[in-house]
């Protein structure tokens, strides 16, 4: 059984959240090891914030790197079928050719860094023609003005799987505005799989067939 994605408790924890929410994407909780909830609380929140108080500035780079690193050697020492990879800067991008499209065409997900008011983490599950589907761990009850202004549809009805249908044109922008990648030299993304359900290159293939 799969549980509903989930969301942050906090301003703080959509990095550690976002992991998790991955992790329950692709496995029935039966399957998921304490070992991984415990490493990704454990080093994750680890940026000081104001006046030097611990996590208040979320989860931070090299944090991501290390727990996509540890999660891919956890899946190989381990009988959990877990794959993941770290990608920065210019693989990091929504396009028909990229590592991240290819990988939600396979099955998998992909927890990137984004702007949404401040540098945020999100989960994306999918790609829907021009539009890519996701799982924002900062609730809201519905649409708001932002998410209208930019063509963002907000939905609850598909709470394991996303909670976001975003135009794909907004996630390769340069700027700090809502849902853009930002910055090629800041990007980051961590794609993750279940390799009992990933789909091969040869199924990707006839998709686009």
């Amino acid at each position: 059984m799969h549980n509903p994605l989930r969301y942050q408790i906090s301003s703080y924890d959509c990095g550690p959240t976002s992991l998790l929410n991955a992790i329950s994407y692709l496995f029935p909780r039966e399957e998921i090891p304490a070992e991984i909830i415990r490493n990704i609380m454990l080093y994750s929140l680890d940026c000081y914030g104001p006046g030097g108080t611990p996590g208040k500035a979320g989860t931070s780079r090299m944090a991501m790197r290390f727990l996509a690193n540890w999660l891919d050697g956890f899946g190989k020492a381990t009988p959990l079928p877990l794959s993941a990879r770290y990608l920065s800067g210019q693989a990091v991008r929504l396009s028909q050719e990229s590592l991240i499209n290819d990988a939600l065409y396979r099955g998998g997900a992909a927890v990137v860094r984004l702007f949404y008011d401040v540098e945020h983490y999100v989960l994306l599950t999918g790609v829907r023609d021009d539009k890519v589907l996701m799982f924002d761990p900062w609730y809201l009850p519905g649409n708001d003005q932002q998410m209208s202004a930019a063509q963002v549809e907000v939905t609850l009805s598909h709470e394991d799987a996303y909670n976001r249908i975003v135009p794909r044109e907004l996630f390769n922008r340069e700027v700090k505005e809502l849902y853009a990648l930002g910055p090629v030299d800041t990007r980051e993304a961590v794609l993750l799989f279940n390799e009992q359900t990933e789909k091969t290159a040869a199924a990707t293939i006839e998709y686009f067939i």
